[in-house]
């Protein structure tokens, strides 16, 4: 698989589409790996597809971000981009509830529900379960794999409605 990013300052249109696609293979990583009982690498494959959901979505609405963020950033190379399209190419993990917020009243009120649960797979994927609650919000196997499903199958209804 040969998937090269568009930076979304260059091609709009053609960053969607690849993040699109990366989140589309990602959600498809997860089922396989949770059908492999590979709970953990399931778990940080859906949030992965989340978060590349979230930049495509982020992009399509890229107008209203750049009104809601309109600073710019400086890259490590020096070049100063849009702070929103840092954010859309970036989707910080730091930022992601953020971002998810914004766009909740562009896209749909359950954009908010899955990043929440997206955070809670990527907190499980470095902790593990943990019964008593305090290192992971899991504590039954079932659980994730009823999050995982479900994060996966939201990630491939949305990006098959994207595209």
């Amino acid at each position: 698989m040969d998937l090269e990013l568009e930076k979304p300052w260059r091609d709009l249109k053609k960053y969607i589409e690849g993040r699109a696609k990366e989140a589309r293979y990602e959600a498809e990583l997860a089922l396989r790996f949770l059908e492999a009982g590979l709970m953990r690498n399931a778990a940080g494959k859906a949030f992965q597809a989340f978060k590349a959901l979230l930049g495509a979505l982020a992009a399509k609405h890229r107008e209203y971000l750049a009104q809601r963020y309109g600073s710019v950033k400086r890259l490590r190379n020096g070049k100063r981009v849009w702070y929103a399209d840092w954010l859309i190419a970036a989707v910080p993990t730091s930022l992601l509830l953020e971002l998810a917020r914004d766009l909740s009243p562009l896209e749909r009120p359950e954009l908010m529900r899955y990043a929440n649960i997206a955070l809670n797979l990527h907190e499980f994927r470095y902790n593990g379960l943990d019964k008593s609650g305090v290192l992971s919000r899991y504590a039954r196997i079932s659980s994730v794999e009823e999050d995982v499903r479900a994060l996966a199958t939201y990630v491939e209804k949305r990006t098959s409605e994207l595209t």
